[in-house]
């Protein structure tokens, strides 16, 4: 009975789901009913922002042109093929719906962009609770403020609902299907290509070698499956995104641009780029050693969100809404309510201050770096707690920790079992 009630949680949550975005449709109104002009005291002033209208307009995509095409806009599109490709077709069904080229051609675009947008954050918050068998766990994803401040900033929903569906087929024991669907993610957005690595390591500890090989086989073949025509027909479009993030400098956000705004600047790039490299793979070391040779095998979920914390704090830019890749890894890592609280809170202390750093600089430079240290900070303690609860327990499980190990066999040491039995959800108190 008490299960039954349970699950009837997970139709709430979806709707939390809705309404969370309906408050973010709502919060980028002003934009959106101004009709998305370039305005610094409107876009940022007001922190309605969003890259969906003017990636149309700027992309070439509001004029009927392939986004990757050499005549696309400005320059072809800076994003992988994936995301570009569901740009485009919103973008031609935008101009079926609206006669009009201008402004309501980028009202249309975002309205149907943000559906899309919600469709993948429900699908994320699903798999969330499908995963850890606990609709709780979906609320926590649904109920979050950063899913409202920053669902509808960029497409990046399309790899955060690929990367959750990915870990609950591990969780069901399906490596082809993991690999397709990182694989897919990796083509909307790169970073869920930093899962294989721990996967790789969990499959081999454990002797897997074909499940290590079907999951990167599958993940390759559906990268490769949405890349290459791309790839082929426009090679200059396609490789852009690759030469601009290898190119591009310190940006907001990121620990690098707030030591330029104090004085202290990283020069020359390619020092920046060894630099930001070498301290990712140092971070990413640290998580090869806890898959290897923390006893139990730890779970898939803890490990991946050490790896993209590890990017998102060495990165050379964190745009706001990279927050919503760490969003469902950190529930399903079983950190703490009081632990996503803090920092939600201190993910919106810097959301507040990126805008108002690009409103020609309203805040002190001072004081924005010091939200970006702020930030930094926080996610670095949520990957202490989450390393604690992988090493310091042995025989039990701290209490914030969930009690499914995801692995590949799904087996849970027989003390753990009598600890947790099935069907019981961990303690978030």
């Amino acid at each position: 009975m008490a299960r039954r009630i349970s699950w009837q949680l997970l139709p709430v949550a979806l709707a939390v789901t809705v309404v969370t975005f309906a408050f973010g449709y709502w919060q980028k109104y002003a934009c959106h009913a101004a009709g998305w002009p370039y305005r610094r005291e409107l876009l940022f002033g007001q922190r309605c922002y969003s890259d969906v209208p003017f990636l149309l307009q700027n992309r070439g995509m509001a004029d009927g042109i392939f986004p990757y095409a050499p005549n696309a806009g400005e320059h072809p599109l800076e994003y992988p093929v994936l995301s570009g490709l569901v740009m485009d077709v919103s973008a031609r069904l935008a101009r079926v719906l609206t006669p009009d080229r201008g402004a309501d051609l980028k009202q249309t675009y975002f309205t149907l962009t943000v559906l899309v947008l919600l469709g993948l954050a429900m699908v994320t918050v699903w798999a969330t609770a499908r995963t850890t068998g606990d609709p709780r766990d979906g609320l926590l994803v649904a109920a979050a403020p950063t899913l409202a401040l920053a669902g509808t900033i960029n497409w990046d929903l399309l790899a955060v609902a690929a990367t959750a569906l990915a870990l609950l087929a591990w969780a069901r024991h399906r490596p082809w299907l993991v690999g397709l669907l990182l694989g897919l993610g990796a083509a909307a957005k790169l970073y869920p290509a930093f899962l294989l690595g721990p996967i790789v390591l969990l499959a081999l500890r454990q002797r897997q070698w074909r499940t290590a090989a079907r999951t990167v086989g599958a993940a390759a073949g559906a990268w490769l499956a949405v890349n290459l025509p791309v790839m082929i027909v426009y090679p200059e479009g396609w490789q852009l995104f690759y030469r601009f993030n290898k190119e591009r400098g310190a940006e907001f956000g990121s620990p690098w641009h707030a030591l330029e705004l104090l004085g202290h600047p990283v020069e020359p790039l390619g020092r920046l780029n060894l630099l930001a490299s070498g301290l990712f793979l140092v971070g990413c070391l640290g998580v090869a050693a806890l898959a290897l040779f923390v006893r139990p095998a730890p779970p898939l979920a803890p490990l991946a969100f050490l790896v993209l914390a590890a990017f998102l704090v060495t990165n050379k830019v964190y745009s706001p809404q990279y927050v919503l890749w760490l969003l469902p890894l950190a529930v399903l890592a079983g950190l703490r309510l009081p632990d996503l609280v803090v920092w939600q809170a201190a993910e919106i202390v810097y959301w507040f201050a990126i805008w108002a750093h690009l409103d020609d600089q309203a805040i002190d430079n001072r004081l924005y770096a010091a939200t970006v240290f702020l930030r930094i900070a926080v996610t670095l303690w949520l990957c202490a707690r989450v390393v604690v609860g992988l090493t310091v327990a042995r025989g039990s499980r701290p209490a914030w920790h969930p009690q499914w190990t995801w692995s590949l066999r799904q087996v849970l040491p027989s003390e753990e079992k009598a600890a947790h039995p099935a069907g019981s959800p961990p303690n978030r108190s």
